[in-house]
């Protein structure tokens, strides 16, 4: 006669991990990531007031995380001629060189420095299996000269995703993207260029209210605030954003907290009554 089935449970083997909740995390440089003292904001208020703009701080501020060519043109077009008249190519093209110019100079007295915590908190994403990549309104040639100060590297190719060789996954400039923010196209540039295929598993941060907007059109999993910019909690937190942080530094915690950690699956055995196991 057969002997009696009954059920036990025992751990089983570690399951395979789920995909992650957030898979991407897109970050802003400068007053993200980066701390350069303001330089950026007092070479594009200093280079449009040259070429005829009365552009106020206020108006700079609004500015702030935009790509530099579209923010130069509409502060250009505060204050010289009539109201609203877009400037003429030629000023556009002579201020923007200005601006690079005051910005390369701060940047030579002045270098920039990560903000503290930031290549930290980039090394436990990576570790934790979370790519990192950044977004910038900068040029690739301004870019590549904040990287280099760092001493940043960025994976060449899918063999360098998550690599500890490298510093980043990725990173996307403003004139590699047909409109710089608010537009979402930095953010899934990012994406193609890290291999990842859902933007609900992107987080996007930064410190101005322009990062935030990108971050909602791209339709973002998470739109995060980071406090090391100009704007308090007040002012970014009017701003549709899902978390506010102090610093970047802060984000493996978040993310931590938004990828839970894989629990064993309980696996059936069965156990008849000669006592032998059966899975």
């Amino acid at each position: 006669m057969t002997g009696s089935i009954t059920s036990t449970t025992a751990p089983a083997p570690p399951a395979a991990r789920p995909p992650l909740a957030i898979e991407l995390v897109a970050l802003d440089v400068a007053g993200t990531t980066v701390e350069e003292g303001g330089a950026v904001y007092d070479a594009l208020h200093t280079a449009v007031l040259e070429h005829g703009s009365s552009a106020t701080s206020s108006d700079v501020q609004h500015w702030m995380g935009a790509e530099k060519r579209a923010a130069i043109t509409a502060l250009l077009a505060i204050g010289s001629g009539a109201s609203g008249d877009a400037p003429d190519e030629g000023t556009v093209d002579a201020a923007f060189v200005r601006f690079t110019a005051l910005l390369h100079e701060a940047y030579r007295l002045n270098p920039p420095t990560a903000i503290p915590g930031a290549p930290e908190a980039f090394a436990a994403l990576r570790a934790a299996g979370v790519k990192v990549a950044l977004t910038t309104g900068f040029t690739r040639d301004v870019t590549r000269g904040i990287l280099d100060v760092l001493g940043w590297t960025v994976a060449s190719g899918p063999e360098q995703w998550l690599s500890p060789e490298v510093t980043l996954d990725a990173v996307t400039c403003a004139d590699e993207v047909p409109l710089g923010r608010p537009a979402p196209y930095m953010v899934h540039r990012d994406m193609e260029r890290t291999g990842v295929l859902d933007v609900a598993r992107v987080l996007v941060a930064g410190d101005t209210v322009l990062d935030l907007r990108s971050g909602v059109n791209a339709r973002a999993g998470a739109v995060v605030g980071v406090l090391t910019g100009k704007l308090g909690a007040a002012d970014l937190g009017r701003e549709r954003h899902d978390f506010l942080l102090d610093s970047v530094a802060d984000l493996p915690e978040l993310v931590a907290r938004l990828n839970p950690p894989v629990s064993p699956v309980p696996r059936t055995r069965y156990r008849s009554s000669s006592g032998s196991e059966r899975p």
